[in-house]
């Protein structure tokens, strides 16, 4: 942005100091001289006693305080240029670190030294700042290199499988649609997988009163099928937990975690376990379910994009590898925590804790309220 040149910051404080000290000097000259005035009397008869009158004093009194007001007025700039410049010093810190961030350097840190002050705060806030945005970077770079990656797997296969059936006019051209077909629906399922991470980024949605509960109920029914052909069992447990959100976002984490803890599981006669709940100050929704032993640093990259359980595993459910980030991704947005932890029997516990609903008199909204149930029972 193009701006008016004007003065620096520096050279108004200099200033200002400057005027400051000139005032307080004219002052304390003018309490002297009234201080003074009322020993020394006025007029010709003063002439007649060994004291000066007024106006000699006048005479007397001026050039020294002149003198005194150009000492000041001296002082006052060289102090004052002296003082701004050491109490601008880290404003200018922080305007080169601003810079290089800006020229893209996001790895420079300001990091002041000193006591609690208002530029300090200043700084730490800033270097706060550049750590998330340099980790956000680092993170989108990799969600777009491994994006990109993804993307060209399925292109590569549907080419390699349209050069064959180039080359071999005699190949069987239903098991090359079929495998086509295959290769797309896994594209398209990516597709759709990013814009729902891209729009659970954006907070472009209407909150409303959700009840965790049915949403839990209805990913477990639409997953049902998918866990009786794996030999899965799935329990559910917990009571009315009513939340505040979208309820098609928190609808896709729900069968997101199901599905996950249903894929990832023993290879017969697993179980998932699905519980809600509330807590005095969250909603909470738990999944765990059984599995193999995950060590906790796996169990930290999970909800990184492309991961896989124990690494990028392709199956026929196998998923994306976006069900755990989207699930981050939607309770980030919902301000409320991820939580996941490997169980000791094997397999995962994955906790989401949403803020607990409040009512605007300060109380909690009655779970009745959130399925919109009057006090009588009446809709």
């Amino acid at each position: 942005m193009d701006r008016t040149p004007g003065l620096s910051v520096r050279l108004k404080l200099t200033l200002s100091y400057a005027g400051f000290l000139m005032l307080a000097g004219a002052l304390l000259l003018a309490a002297v001289w009234v201080f003074l005035l009322r020993y020394v009397p006025d007029g010709w008869p003063a002439l007649l006693y060994v004291a000066p009158n007024r106006i000699l004093l006048l005479g007397a009194f001026a050039p020294a305080a002149a003198a005194v007001m150009a000492f000041l007025l001296v002082f006052g700039l060289l102090g004052g240029w002296i003082l701004a410049g050491r109490m601008l010093a880290p404003l200018t810190r922080i305007t080169d670190a601003t810079r290089m961030a800006a020229n893209g350097s996001l790895s420079h840190r300001i990091r002041l030294p000193g006591r609690a002050d208002e530029f300090r705060e200043l700084a730490d806030a800033f270097d706060a700042m550049l750590a998330r945005l340099e980790a956000h970077v680092a993170e989108q770079r990799r969600f777009a290199a491994n994006a990109s990656h993804e993307l060209r797997t399925p292109l590569a296969i549907s080419q390699s499988l349209l050069d064959v059936a180039r080359k071999d006019p005699a190949h069987d051209h239903g098991e090359l649609v079929d495998r086509l077909h295959a290769v797309n629906a896994r594209a398209i399922d990516l597709t759709e997988a990013l814009l729902v991470l891209s729009r659970a980024d954006q907070r472009s949605f209407t909150r409303e009163p959700v009840d965790l509960s049915l949403l839990a109920e209805e990913a477990v029914e639409t997953l049902l099928p998918l866990a009786e052909k794996r030999g899965v069992t799935i329990e559910t447990s917990g009571d009315i937990t009513p939340a505040i959100g979208s309820q098609a976002l928190l609808l896709q984490m729900t069968t997101n975690l199901v599905h996950n803890a249903i894929v990832h599981n023993l290879p017969e006669q697993g179980t998932v376990w699905v519980e809600t709940g509330v807590r005095p100050e969250a909603v909470v929704l738990t999944v765990e379910n059984s599995g193999e032993k995950l060590s906790p640093q796996l169990v930290s990259t999970l909800t990184e994009p492309f991961q896989r359980g124990t690494g990028r595993i392709r199956n026929d459910h196998a998923g994306v590898g976006l069900g755990l980030a989207i699930v981050k991704s939607i309770t980030q947005v919902h301000d409320g925590s991820l939580t996941i932890v490997p169980r000791s029997a094997g397999g995962l516990r994955i906790v989401v804790q949403l803020p607990i609903p409040w009512g605007r008199t300060g109380t909690r909204i009655d779970s009745d309220q959130q399925r919109g149930i009057g006090p009588e029972g009446e809709p």
